[in-house]
């Protein structure tokens, strides 16, 4: 593990947000749902500095924190061209549109907007919602090599064998939360198809209405990926070099 992260540091803040922190001491964030998740500890909500935001999709537990932290951070923020367009009517500028095919190169670190199964909309203070654009899911390749795909919030789809194909990752975060996103037997068939070795199971658990557990992916992969290592981490853990 700690060859293959390769002085990069994946932290755990509950639901599908990570903090990243690469080898060169960029400062990333996935999908900042912190203030209103009841996963995050505490000490944890409030991330300091910041480089980058990247959001999958405009539910409200992903999209999340966004506009705070931007605002409190100067992050640049890298989502769609919906969310960042939508981004600069709450007064965010500093943004990078990336939709689902494109790589950017940023702080060291290049990113690929793959797809996602999944819907998206934002939800207005006035209780309307906005098109969000369609979800996507991402794919990091870091200085030292090692890549990390985030799937979002997504099905299983076979196109995965493509992701597989085009940018190879060593290391997938895969939502298993079932009724919204993927159940535990499409994500062990989803880690089959990406050929990874390493998984770590996301997005579950934060609502009665995400009601598939890390037990079961277990179960699932031992059967359709059993050379699968599942890191299941728990909120505020590491996976470091």
């Amino acid at each position: 593990m700690d060859e293959m992260l390769g002085g990069t540091r994946i932290t755990y803040l509950g639901h599908a947000t990570f903090r990243i922190t690469t080898a060169g001491d960029e400062q990333i964030i996935i999908d900042p749902f912190l203030t209103q998740n009841p996963q995050t500890p505490e000490d944890l909500k409030q991330v300091g500095e910041l480089d980058t935001i990247f959001v999958t999709h405009g539910h409200f537990d992903h999209l999340g924190d966004t506009v705070s932290l931007a605002q409190q951070t100067g992050a640049t923020v890298v989502a769609n061209f919906e969310i960042v367009s939508w981004l600069g009517t709450q007064g965010i500028e500093n943004v990078a549109p990336l939709n689902k095919g494109g790589t950017l190169e940023i702080g060291g670190v290049k990113a690929t907007a793959v797809h996602a199964f999944h819907s998206s909309s934002i939800a207005q203070e006035d209780g309307t919602t906005v098109y969000g654009g369609e979800p996507c899911g991402f794919v990091f390749e870091f200085e030292s090599g090692f890549k990390l795909y985030h799937a979002g919030d997504t099905a299983v789809f076979g196109d995965m064998q493509l992701i597989a194909q085009l940018y190879n990752p060593d290391l997938a975060l895969l939502p298993i939360g079932d009724r919204v996103v993927m159940s535990p037997f499409e994500a062990a068939h989803a880690a089959r198809l990406l050929g990874v070795k390493h998984a770590v199971p996301i997005h579950y658990g934060t609502f009665p209405f995400l009601p598939g557990t890390p037990e079961e992916f277990q179960k699932h992969a031992a059967e359709i990926a059993p050379d699968l290592n599942i890191h299941v981490m728990k909120p505020g853990e590491d996976l470091a070099s």
